[in-house]
């Protein structure tokens, strides 16, 4: 009879776990506080975002869908209209980045192709409308003397830029996450910006990502986000709780 019994605990036991493994996440939120929040886009330009970028082949498909540019101007627009703080992460390649002795397989293509290459470190040469360029239509908000633009970051996350520190140095405890590309940049800062004890709220249609004969960076990213941010929005949602926080 003991046996039996501990038998039917061993059962029920695992079931109640494979009950729980099958449960929704929970979504633990965030709060959005004046002076402590603010919005974060990475990679908003035009090898990413234009059709005549040099990536548009394998995220085009991802960025139309998603509506992915008008949602990233949504975020800039309301966060203006509510003078929350606005940061840009750009990615940009000087002509020694090409001289790197190890590459893993989407640096290999990005230099491959060109994407984001700048003529140097203290030129703009060539610069404006070209691919490492802001997309047009996001210039207002970028170049308007407030924006806080990091210096670029080289591989995908902010560990080799100035962005953690251009946030702390401003009181930034809560970010609010956008831009390009999903799996790959805005996936990485999320991280980072998790381990170092930020509060992250991802936006999932301000951000896309590329469509390869390997998979579908969205899709996976999409994972990450629920498993790791502090909650993940609709623009929708993240523009309602911007303009209701005034």
């Amino acid at each position: 009879m003991k046996v039996r019994l501990t038998l039917l605990s061993i059962i029920f036991t695992t079931l109640g776990a494979a009950s729980a493994v099958k449960a929704a996440l929970p979504d633990p939120g965030m709060e959005i506080v004046n002076g402590r929040t603010a919005v974060l886009i990475t990679d908003p330009q035009n090898d990413f975002l234009s059709p005549n970028g040099v990536a548009w082949g394998v995220v085009g498909e991802s960025v139309t869908k998603n509506n992915t540019v008008a949602n990233i101007e949504s975020l800039f627009k309301a966060a203006k209209a509510n003078n929350m703080p606005v940061y840009v992460s750009p990615h940009y390649y000087y002509p020694t980045d090409h001289g790197w002795h190890s590459e893993g397989a989407l640096e290999t293509l990005m230099h491959k192709i060109g994407m984001f290459d700048r003529k140097g470190a203290l030129t703009t040469e060539g610069f404006e409308g070209s691919g490492p360029d802001w997309l047009e239509r996001y210039k207002p908000y970028i170049n308007d003397g407030k924006t806080i633009v990091s210096n670029p970051h080289k591989v995908y996350g902010p560990e080799t830029n100035d962005l953690v520190l251009q946030l702390r140095k401003r009181g930034i405890e809560k970010v609010i996450l956008g831009g390009m590309s999903a799996n790959l940049c805005t996936e990485s800062h999320m991280r980072e910006l998790m381990e170092q004890g930020f509060e992250v709220a991802v936006v999932s249609d301000a951000t896309a990502a590329a469509i390869v004969e390997e998979g579908d960076g969205y899709k996976a990213a999409l994972v990450n986000f629920r498993f790791i941010a502090n909650t993940v929005w609709t623009t929708s949602e993240a523009v309602q709780k911007i303009n209701g926080n005034k």
